[in-house]
């Protein structure tokens, strides 16, 4: 198990780390497609493993805004501290937090401007997921059952009439510099992103499938994106493997300060008491019993949604990730303004 850490030589290493890329000309994160997309895809276009660009956009914001990096380091201060101080069973986990959504769609093709049925299948997804409502929740492993994290108490709430924008494009596809958020760059700008956890659902770029920024940034570029053929679930034209709407839960995970599992290096730090540690990310559906090889070979929480895993194989939260999303509602948290005044 890991032991929380301090940040401050962690933002020291993760500025340095992204010292020597370039800067898009004219300001704003530079396209890192390129850098993520060492992923094959199948004959069909589906990408055979996920790829989440959330690390590497928060990388670069880091890098650019010293006082993004500061508001960071001051997030997870509090973050550990309340953890420390109140175990990760108990902040706040009382209060019910609804979460306004407001969906932005562009699109090219008929099919790229998704349904409404199918942002309301999203929907359905996170209130499951986030609640421990979904069908496989009990599907948890009996080593993972007692540290798995119940009903989160976080409900997503969606209006087709006053949730929803939709935006023709001739964009072919979409890169990880935040443009489909810039009205200016032909996207659409955020709504309201102090109140609704705005998503943006277009044709990402080298089979991305998601990213998100995190709490403390900037509320110019605040949300999560999706692709297209990853958002919801059911008889719509989806990736086979990332066709439950578990992309969308992922990324909110990252919205709410969940890091991945693996803590974005080899036996790395999510910064989570009760996750195992893994050796790197898990693709696909991994056997029963899969262990890392990191100290203490302990058994990896494969089936966590800020794993790497299909939709399929991922099904819980552990108590510890529970606790800090909460935390991020709390005074001084990121998502202070969403919490019940």
């Amino acid at each position: 198990m890991k032991r929380l850490a301090i940040l401050p030589i962690f933002i020291v290493l993760l500025i340095a780390s992204c010292s020597k890329m370039a800067q898009e000309p004219g300001g704003g994160i530079p396209d890192l497609s390129e850098n993520l997309s060492s992923m094959p895809v199948d004959p069909n276009g589906m990408p055979f493993n996920r790829t989440c660009a959330s690390y590497e956009v928060l990388q670069m914001q880091l890098k650019e805004n010293p006082g993004f990096a500061r508001r960071f380091k001051e997030i997870e201060d509090l973050t550990q501290r309340l953890v420390s101080e109140v175990g990760i069973n108990a902040i706040s986990s009382s209060t019910v937090i609804e979460i306004p959504v407001h969906v932005n769609v562009l699109h090219r093709t008929s099919t790229e401007n998704v349904s409404n049925a199918q942002i309301q299948s999203q929907i359905d997804v996170l209130n499951e997921d986030f609640a421990a409502l979904n069908t496989d929740y009990s599907n948890t492993p009996s080593t993972f059952q007692p540290v798995r994290s119940g009903n989160i108490n976080i409900k997503f709430v969606w209006s087709s009439t006053t949730g929803l924008t939709r935006k023709a494009t001739k964009k072919t596809s979409w890169q990880t510099n935040n443009d489909m958020k810039r009205t200016s760059r032909g996207g659409i700008d955020p709504t309201s992103p102090t109140t609704n956890l705005n998503i943006w659902v277009c044709n990402l770029s080298n089979s991305i499938l998601g990213y998100a920024q995190f709490p403390g940034g900037s509320s110019a570029t605040d949300g999560i994106v999706i692709d297209n053929n990853a958002f919801g679930r059911g008889n719509y034209n989806l990736f086979s493997a990332f066709n439950k709407g578990r992309t969308a839960t992922h990324e909110v995970g990252h919205w709410l300060n969940l890091r991945h599992i693996w803590g974005d290096a080899t036996c790395g730090n999510d910064f989570v008491s009760d996750t195992p540690i893994h050796n790197t990310s898990n693709g696909g559906c991994p056997p029963t019993g899969h262990r890392s090889t990191c100290t203490g070979t302990p058994l990896e929480m494969t089936m966590n949604y800020m794993d790497y895993t299909y939709d399929a194989c991922m099904y819980m939260f552990s108590a510890g990730q529970s606790s800090r999303m909460r935390a991020t509602f709390e005074i001084g948290g990121g998502r202070t303004s969403f919490a019940p005044q």
